[in-house]
C-alpha cells in the first residue's frame, strides 16, 4: 500500500495518573504520564493494567504496566515500581476508566484512495482510511477512521467497518456484515447496574479471508481480535472480543464465538456450534453442529454434542438411547 500524502495521526489519549484517580476515586500519591490501558502481560510502563480474577496473579510478577487496578490484600505481589491503585472492584473500575479513553467512532479529514479503486459514491469514508490498488467498495459502505483496506479486496453493499481495522489483501466481506463493533461487556455495580466496558482494541483480517452475509466480528477490549489468513466464515456467525482464528479455519453459520477464544489452523466449527470463553481448540479440529466447546480441546480430532465429546462415542450413545426408548 502507498505511503499516506496527507497529514493523518492517529492520537493516544494522554492523561496524568493524578486525573485519572480523580475520576475513578482513588487515592494516589504518585504522579506520571499515562496513554492507555492493557493487560498484564501486554501492559508498558505508561499504561494501567488491573487484576480481578485471581487466576491472571502469575502475571503480576512479571508486569511493566505502571499501575495496577488492584485489591489491599494483594498490594505485596506487585513487582518494585508498579503503582497499586486501591480498590474493591478493580473491574467496575476499569469498566470506568476504558470510557475515558476511547476515542471517537467517526472523524472527517483527509484519507487515501488509490485510483485503481472503485468506490460507488454513497460510500462514507472517515479520517485516516487507506485504501488499498483494485479494491471494490459497494453502495452504502460505512468506513471509519483509520481503516486500512489492501489491495484486492472486495467490500459488498451496507457493511460497516468500525474505527483501526486492518483488512489485508483479497478479502471479501459479504453484505451486511459488521466489522470492529464493541463486544459484549459489562462491569457491575453492587446495586445491580450494568457498566459498559468500552472496547480499545482493534480487528484484523489477514489476506484471503471470505466473511459472509450478515457476520459480526467484535473488536477486542486491548489488543486484537484476528482471523487469520485464508480462513472462510460464512453468513450469521458472530465472532466476539479478542478471539483468534487460525489460519484456513472454516466457520459455518450460526456459529457463536465467545470472547478470548482461540481457534489454531484448519479448525472446522459446523453450523450453530459454539465456545465458552477463554479457551483453545488444537488444529485441525472439526466441531459437529450443535457442539458446545466448554473447556480447552488439546488433542486433535471430530468432536460432537453438549456436552462435548468425541463423535464416536456420541454416535454410539445416540445408538444406546434410540435402544432404550424402544425397549
Amino acid at each position: 500500500m502507498e505511503d499516506i500524502k496527507c497529514k493523518m495521526k492517529n492520537e493516544k489519549r494522554v492523561f496524568s495518573l493524578k486525573e485519572i484517580c480523580d475520576y475513578l476515586g482513588i487515592e494516589c500519591s504518585e504522579d506520571k504520564k499515562i496513554t492507555g490501558l492493557n493487560t498484564l502481560v501486554d501492559a508498558n510502563e505508561e499504561e494501567i493494567s488491573f487484576l480481578e480474577n485471581k487466576k491472571y496473579e502469575k502475571y503480576l510478577k512479571n508486569t511493566k504496566a505502571a499501575a495496577v487496578l488492584i485489591r489491599k490484600e494483594d498490594i505485596s505481589k506487585l513487582p518494585k515500581g508498579v503503582i497499586p491503585l486501591i480498590t474493591d472492584n478493580p473491574y467496575l473500575k476499569l469498566a470506568l476508566l476504558t470510557k475515558l479513553f476511547s476515542k471517537s467512532p467517526w472523524e472527517d479529514g483527509g484519507y487515501q484512495i488509490n485510483s485503481s479503486a472503485k468506490i460507488d459514491p454513497s460510500v462514507r469514508i472517515a479520517k485516516g482510511v487507506r485504501v488499498g490498488k483494485n479494491v471494490t467498495i459497494m453502495p452504502n459502505v460505512v468506513i471509519g477512521p483509520y481503516v486500512e483496506i489492501d489491495e484486492g479486496s472486495i467490500i459488498y453493499p451496507n457493511v460497516t467497518i468500525y474505527r483501526d481495522t486492518k483488512i489485508g489483501k483479497n478479502v471479501t466481506i459479504h453484505a451486511g456484515s459488521v466489522i470492529g463493533s464493541d463486544g459484549f461487556g459489562y462491569a457491575h455495580t453492587s446495586d445491580g447496574k450494568h457498566i459498559k466496558i468500552y472496547h480499545l482494541g482493534k480487528v484484523i483480517i489477514e489476506d484471503e479471508v471470505e466473511i459472509g452475509a450478515n457476520t459480526t466480528i467484535d473488536r477486542a477490549v486491548f489488543g486484537k481480535t484476528i482471523i487469520k489468513k485464508g480462513s472462510k466464515i460464512d453468513n450469521l456467525v458472530q465472532i466476539g472480543h479478542n478471539c483468534e482464528i487460525g489460519e484456513y479455519s472454516i466457520l459455518v453459520s450460526q456459529v457463536g464465538l465467545s470472547g478470548s477464544s482461540k481457534l489454531g489452523r484448519n479448525v472446522v466449527m459446523g453450523g450453530q456450534s459454539a465456545t465458552a470463553g477463554h479457551l483453545e481448540i488444537a488444529p485441525f479440529t472439526t466441531i459437529a453442529a450443535r457442539g458446545g466447546v466448554t473447556k480447552s480441546i488439546k488433542t486433535p480430532g471430530v468432536y460432537s454434542g453438549f456436552p462435548l465429546m468425541p463423535h464416536k462415542l456420541w454416535l454410539k450413545l445416540q445408538a444406546k438411547l434410540s435402544k432404550l426408548l424402544k425397549s
